[in-house]
């Protein structure tokens, strides 16, 4: 039976002075193996990604382990409990209006001094003393800038401290209705088929203020500099050398399905899916965990297109998600009742292309100019 540890981060505080806290579980692995950091619910309304800790948790009781598991339920306190009538908002900062999911930090400059000075050092030093030097930038802007930090960067900044510290780094999120669907970065793509789920985004190997892209962008920069020094650095496991001589340092955003919303049985899913990559990785010492065999689709997220509603109104959503949609065919209808008996009140929305759905908006209540339906636009199976 491993030992669950608990410790609750104090990550700011609020206008009457109560503090703003986030739990914190980690298991400590028995042996030489990859260190996981996992976190859910940055964005308020996106809880699934709780129910899928506490199953993680459950599992891992009697699971052994090579390497070490650090979980974060509840990343975003403020998020969790911004709340409007019945519905949960919190995917931006309110203060500030910055998507709580954009506030990592990352500083390219640091890249080359670093590789210059630790061309001829081991692997093993190499990580050691990057890992350190990208904790220790977190800390300086926590705790030494002069002019200080937003709540949300105060947030981010201490999940990321914590992340800084892991080699795969794994962020819970859900859309608004939406299939599962993973956001990879292109130079992990052999790990995409060891999650149990169908659709894949291979997102550019940069920064965009994400959590995945922090943690994982430091380390392929790193690799590219090498390079161009002339010395080989992976990060990845590749079929030559299967992780040996490899640091492994990878991330993703894994979308869980719908937002507001749990189902502790999918929940399980979800786990046993994780399990499957942690398997395949080394964290766990076991043989027990298998990706599904399944149709899995790619798409670039260049080719990840959002469709905008042409006009307002009531939105009856037809297309199914994640399964292919022939041009022409009807991805939604919108109701107009000020048209009835004097024009026409139902207007059907296609594309000239053909399609996967993967996510709508979340209300049947549109705004021209509302964002409808997000869409694999040229996809592959993977």
């Amino acid at each position: 039976m491993n030992l669950i540890s608990k410790e609750v981060m104090h990550v700011g505080e609020m206008a009457s002075g109560a503090a703003l806290t986030v739990p914190v579980y980690r298991i400590k692995g028995k042996q030489q193996g990859p260190d996981v950091y996992i976190q859910a619910n940055m964005h308020g309304a996106e809880v699934q990604g709780n129910a899928v800790i506490f199953q993680l948790l459950e599992q891992l009781k009697t699971i052994e382990l090579n390497g070490s598991i650090t979980l974060v339920p509840y990343a975003n306190p403020v998020g969790c409990n911004h709340k409007n009538g019945e519905y949960t908002l919190g995917r931006f900062d309110p203060i500030t209006g910055v998507n709580w999911n954009r506030m990592y930090h990352f500083d390219e400059s640091i890249i080359e001094p670093f590789a210059k000075a630790h061309l001829t050092d081991s692997i093993v030093e190499i990580e050691r003393a990057f890992k350190a030097l990208m904790v220790e930038q977190i800390s300086q802007k926590l705790n030494h800038n002069i002019y200080g930090i937003t709540t949300g960067q105060r947030i981010a900044y201490q999940l990321q401290r914590l992340a800084h510290q892991a080699d795969l780094v794994l962020d819970l999120h859900t859309g608004p209705i939406s299939s599962k669907h993973l956001y990879c970065p292109d130079y992990a793509r052999a790990s995409a088929e060891y999650f149990d789920i169908p659709h894949v985004l291979f997102i550019p190997n940069g920064f965009d203020g994400a959590l995945d892209e922090a943690t994982f962008c430091p380390w392929w920069y790193l690799q590219l500099k090498f390079a161009e020094l002339g010395r080989d650095f992976p990060i990845t496991k590749t079929a030559t050398n299967q992780g040996k001589d490899a640091v492994i340092k990878e991330s993703f955003t894994v979308e869980l399905g719908s937002q507001e919303q749990i189902d502790l049985d999918v929940a399980h899913e979800d786990a046993l899916g994780i399990l499957s990559y942690l398997q395949y990785q080394g964290v766990i010492n076991s043989n027990d965990f298998h990706p599904k065999t399944m149709v899995r689709y790619s798409c670039m997220l260049e080719d990840y297109k959002a469709l905008y509603s042409p006009m307002g109104g009531m939105v009856d959503y037809l297309a199914e998600f994640g399964q292919p949609l022939a041009a022409g065919e009807p991805l939604a209808r919108i109701l107009r009742m000020d048209n009835y008996g004097d024009g026409d009140p139902l207007h059907y929305i296609s594309l000239e292309d053909d399609v996967i759905p993967i996510l709508h908006f979340a209300s049947a209540s549109v705004n021209q100019g509302t964002e409808l339906y997000k869409v694999f636009s040229k996809y592959s199976i993977l």
